[in-house]
């Protein structure tokens, strides 16, 4: 297993495993399922300001994980969305919290204090997670989206990063942290799946 920065060698295994999660839940309140061409933008923008990681195994990728910003103004501007999705072969083995531990180490680096996740109910699998991640439930929006012929709730869970009551730094860029930095994010992802494992 390899947790690594996504490529655009990637995105059809991103596509392969995000594609379902559209057409057949709603897990994701998309329509719609993006072109190649748009993952392909979508992962650069987010690499360019946050970050989005692959787990592979047998060079196919096994899951994702990326954080990108919470709203457009400047004051939000250290709090972050985050998600994971793993394929159904990988589903239980750890896989997401390794994913989430590379992410939240890297984001942590870069100097965000807030990773928030938005779940669609009834996601029970998701909120554990989430839970078991260190998130706590801070908002549930009733009847928010409409799929499939029918209203959604979300579960609005946040975690901190950090430190939270001191004044924030400036935000580090992808392209400012350095190569150790990122292996060390990667690497504590791998020893959290071990101790899975």
């Amino acid at each position: 297993m390899e947790i690594k920065h996504a490529s655009a060698n990637d995105i059809a295994g991103i596509l392969q495993i995000y594609a379902p999660f559209i057409r057949d839940t709603a897990v994701s309140f998309e329509y719609e399922v993006p072109s190649h061409a748009e993952m392909e933008r979508r992962v650069a923008t987010v690499q360019g300001s946050h970050a989005w990681f692959v787990a592979s195994l047998g060079g196919q990728v096994a899951g994702y994980a990326y954080a990108s910003p919470h709203r457009a103004r400047e004051a939000y501007q250290w709090a972050c969305e985050v998600s994971v999705y793993i394929h159904p072969d990988h589903h239980r083995k750890g896989l997401a919290q390794a994913l989430y531990t590379a992410l939240f180490n890297a984001l942590l680096r870069m100097g965000f204090r807030q990773a928030l996740a938005g779940i669609a109910l009834p996601n029970a699998g998701s909120v554990g997670l989430h839970a078991a991640m260190g998130f706590e439930t801070v908002a549930v929006y009733p009847a928010i989206g409409f799929k499939f012929g029918q209203w959604w709730d979300t579960c609005w869970m946040r975690l901190p990063l950090g430190e939270s009551s001191a004044p924030p730094q400036a935000l580090r860029r992808p392209s400012e942290l350095g190569g150790e930095e990122w292996k060390a994010a990667f690497d504590a992802g791998l020893e959290m799946l071990a101790r899975k494992g």
